[in-house]
């Protein structure tokens, strides 16, 4: 009877969980310029918040 290629097994493991990543990385990178241009789109009211006012000290 003949041996079973373990690296054989283990190469093709290796390249489905590689093409799994790649996937999901194209997933979540389509996702994140999705909402990159919804956000463009709108200015959130947050940002205008942030800016720091002068400080002004009377003596």
């Amino acid at each position: 009877m003949a041996k079973p290629n373990f690296k054989f097994q283990k190469r093709q493991k290796e390249l489905d969980r590689k093409k799994k990543q790649d996937e999901k990385m194209q997933r979540k990178q389509e996702r994140e310029t999705a909402s990159t241009q919804d956000d463009s789109d709108e200015v959130p009211a947050a940002e205008e918040d942030d800016i720091p006012l002068p400080i002004t000290t009377s003596h």
